[in-house]
């Protein structure tokens, strides 16, 4: 698995002009391929009566689906650029869609292989990026009398509590970088004279 990705921070839309033609980039976070087709299907439909509607999407940490669409335009001229600049960007779980309403000038093949990575580049610098890091899901059992200092600890300490469950014990669920999973277990043993309860679980992905 990637330690880390980045992703689009927020759904929008970038729109710029090169020689009269229109150029609407519009970007967003996709969690599958059925999510990047649903969003790419969405903008077609709005914009059914523009000249070219072409895509190109990339989904999983390592970028394991990638798929890109010229919608017409002169092959590799509009999907290939604009998956490379995603890709360029180490851009993942993102969708972009460019909608072009041609303005009655040519561009020609460097013209359009320009304008339409640009234009995702652009989109992205507007609507912001994310990084999400990788990290180890984890559970803490701990009694009620040390429950607030384990919970203030890891507050200080910038560890992300996750859940918090009251029952006979109080279950704390946590994530933690690979790298501090020992770290935390030490510290953890020392904040409860080793009565808690410390326990791996999966990986997941987490804003960083």
């Amino acid at each position: 698995m990637q330690d880390e990705y980045r992703t689009v921070a927020r759904a929008g839309v970038h729109e710029t002009e090169i020689n009269r033609s229109r150029f609407l980039c519009a970007l967003a976070p996709a969690a599958t391929e059925q999510e990047a087709q649903d969003f790419i299907a969405g903008v077609r439909k709005e914009h059914a009566d523009a000249t070219h509607n072409c895509y190109a999407y990339v989904v999983g940490a390592d970028a394991a689906i990638q798929k890109a669409s010229d919608d017409g335009e002169p092959g590799g001229t509009a999907g290939v650029p604009m998956l490379q600049m995603l890709l360029r960007r180490d851009m993942r779980y993102v969708v972009a869609v460019v909608t072009r309403y041609y303005g009655g000038v040519k561009l020609g093949a460097g013209g359009l292989i320009r304008a339409y990575g640009g234009v995702v580049g652009e989109a992205l610098d507007a609507l912001g990026t994310l990084t999400r890091r990788r990290f180890r899901l984890a559970t803490v059992t701990v009694d009620h009398q040390r429950a607030g200092k384990v919970q203030n600890g890891l507050r200080a300490t910038g560890r992300e509590v996750r859940d918090v469950r009251y029952g006979e014990h109080v279950t704390i669920e946590i994530g933690l970088p690979d790298a501090d999973v020992e770290a935390f277990r030490a510290w953890l043993a020392d904040a409860t004279a080793g009565t808690a309860g410390f326990e791996l679980g999966g990986e997941a992905y987490g804003d960083a």
